[in-house]
């Protein structure tokens, strides 16, 4: 079983380079998988399923034409992704986490943000944004008034972020044992935190490895797995 787990791309209608970067990464390295995994933020922004830009239609033809099973998992930015757009794409809506085994061992599928327990006033806000109140009051809105509420939302992430402390935005150790124990997994995978590296990870029942994807705006980094074998490989375009 051969697999690509990518995470954070970030797509933007205004950054046509990172489109042609990812149907690049498609056509290079995704023909002769069998699986596909974008574990959150996939997008830069989603305003819904009916938003019918020319980079959600673009990305949907990508997608629907891959020889392979596309998996795609919510992240903070487009948690609004639902069966309508996976349908047209080919894709499955997998919660998070998301348990899988990846050669014979037990692994685990997150986008990480629900990792971060020491930003506590993030967390606050995912709570609120993830609500059902809250995405079905934002849906039934207008698309204008949507992408004005999203790129208010937004704006005050970013400027709130550049304020906290790089150890806040980072994953709770403590959070990540936890989970991992708990799931009985020794082999986490997410993204989020825009900082690719291997990480090893001490269970109650033993060594375990926590794989962190890279973002495709500063370091393209994706995991590789070929059964059990499993590689970070950093991706240049």
């Amino acid at each position: 079983m051969k697999r690509i787990f990518i995470s954070d791309l970030h797509l933007d209608g205004y950054r046509k380079d990172l489109t042609r970067a990812f149907t690049q990464f498609l056509s290079e390295q995704c023909q002769t998988i069998n699986e596909l995994y974008i574990l959150g933020d996939f997008f830069e922004l989603w305003l819904g399923d009916d938003d019918q830009s020319p980079l959600n239609n673009e990305v949907i033809e990508a997608l629907s034409s891959l020889p392979c099973d596309v998996f795609i998992m919510h992240g903070n930015r487009d948690f609004l992704i639902g069966k309508a757009f996976c349908n047209a794409a080919g894709a499955k809506l997998l919660p998070d986490p998301y348990p899988i085994i990846l050669g014979d061992q037990p692994a685990l599928l997150m986008h990480g943000d629900s990792l971060c327990t020491r930003d506590e006033e993030y967390m606050k806000a995912r709570t609120l944004l993830r609500s059902d109140a809250f995405q079905q009051d934002f849906l039934s809105k207008q698309m204008q008034e949507r992408k004005i509420i999203a790129e208010q939302i937004r704006g005050k992430s970013q400027k709130v972020s550049r304020e906290k402390a790089e150890d806040i935005m980072d994953v709770t150790p403590e959070e990540v044992t936890k989970v991992m124990n708990q799931a009985k997994t020794s082999i986490l995978v997410h993204g989020h935190t825009h900082r690719p590296a291997v990480h090893e990870v001490d269970l109650h029942f033993g060594p375990g490895t926590r794989y962190v994807l890279g973002d495709w705006h500063t370091s393209t980094q994706f995991l590789r797995a070929d059964g059990s074998d499993l590689e970070l490989v950093k991706y240049v375009f």
